[in-house]
């Protein structure tokens, strides 16, 4: 099956999924008051899908490897800011176990995904023939 579009890829679902989830709860009362980190989270997480989407559309394997490398990091940066929100109060640990999850299978799918791109002889659609 070829993905034309970066819309047709599980990972940048999954990152939409996330992105969701972090506005959520970032709307909530005590979380929405705290601008700095409120925002910062929220930036963290368009981040990710951002780059998947930014790198597929590079057309080249190399260049969406490294900008893949780039969402998984701003996984994590989310997955920090979580435990800054929990010890603030601004969430319950059930909400951050939730997104915790989902971050992290998000981080395993871009960690499965750079593998994958990695060792396919493939190198990406600018590549192809005409």
């Amino acid at each position: 099956m070829t993905i034309k579009y970066f819309e047709d890829l599980e990972v940048w679902k999954e990152a939409r999924h996330l992105t969701r989830q972090v506005y959520q709860i970032t709307q909530d009362a005590a979380f929405s008051r705290d601008f700095g980190l409120r925002d910062q989270i929220r930036r963290a997480a368009v981040s990710v899908m951002s780059n998947i989407a930014e790198g597929f559309e590079r057309g080249g394997n190399r260049e969406f490897t490294q900008f893949l490398y780039v969402a998984r990091v701003s996984c994590g940066e989310v997955r920090s800011q979580l435990y800054v929100a929990l010890d603030q109060g601004y969430i319950g640990q059930g909400a951050v176990d939730g997104i915790m999850r989902s971050a992290r299978r998000l981080s395993v799918m871009i960690s499965n995904f750079v593998a994958y791109l990695k060792n396919s002889s493939m190198k990406g659609q600018k590549f192809k023939k005409p």
